[in-house]
């Protein structure tokens, strides 16, 4: 048992460092550009299915309330928190639509949008990637294992060099706070 506890941690931190080996550079360009974005009066977006849900939640979180820095409140919304247009949309559209649907009502020009998937193929988050991206909106995909389709339709991408989705979620989450402290920098 103990190995597992320890063998688990250790992979955790080696997918960590590889994934920031990849994408150092990249992820304080996302960061200055969500700054950015919220400065220029736009808003952040963000999506995903099940634990990737979660995770869009608790950084949006981060972005309304506070990361680490006192500041004002910033504009981000989690299109995941919604039980009635969720259950609207998925029963009257169908479940892949869901996120297409709201960054249609919600996103103009300029705002950044980051859709969440282990995989890179939730059609749900792959359509609202795309209908992101034809509004105008900068769109940033967080992914794991081979990339999936979201990887040809973001502007961004950040691919997880794993196959295992807890290691991947946990390299998404801290993907995450780095952005939040990034923006907090930048603000």
């Amino acid at each position: 048992m103990l190995d597992l506890v320890i063998n688990s941690f250790r992979e955790s931190a080696d997918v960590k460092i590889a994934f920031v080996e990849m994408y150092a550079q990249r992820i304080i360009e996302v960061g200055q550009l969500i700054a950015q974005a919220l400065r220029d009066g736009n808003k952040l977006l963000l999506f995903g299915n099940g634990g990737s849900a979660a995770d869009a939640q608790h950084i949006a979180g981060e972005i309304v309330g506070r990361f680490k820095k006192e500041r004002k409140a910033l504009p981000a919304i989690a299109l995941t928190t919604d039980s009635s247009i969720l259950t609207a949309v998925s029963n009257d559209y169908g479940f892949e639509t869901i996120f297409e649907r709201q960054v249609e009502a919600l996103c103009t020009p300029g705002d950044v949008v980051i859709g969440i998937t282990t995989s890179g193929d939730s059609e749900n988050v792959v359509r609202g990637l795309k209908k992101a991206h034809d509004l105008g909106a900068t769109t940033v995909a967080f992914t794991g294992k081979k990339g999936g389709k979201v990887v040809d339709i973001a502007h961004y991408s950040f691919v997880v060099p794993s196959y295992e989705t807890p290691r991947i979620q946990e390299c998404h989450i801290t993907l995450g706070h780095v952005l939040c402290q990034i923006v907090d920098i930048f603000l």
